[in-house]
């Protein structure tokens, strides 16, 4: 899974827990999109987390 390219986040592990407390591995994966950004006047494919493009830290183009 890609990692978000401005704050470098990617998934995340941890354990799924059943009722009788047996626990597995599992893998949560962070929002992230390929989108068209403007980096120094061009615009560039990039993977951004969503938090990344809600807060404005990229412009897209």
């Amino acid at each position: 899974m890609a990692k978000c390219d401005i704050c470098g986040k990617g998934a995340h592990f941890g354990h799924n827990v059943s009722h009788s407390n047996r626990k597995t591995n599992r893998i949560w994966h962070s929002n992230i999109k390929r989108v068209k950004c403007i980096v120094n006047g061009a615009s560039k494919r990039m993977h951004v987390c969503t938090r990344c493009l809600r807060s404005g830290k990229v412009e897209r183009a």
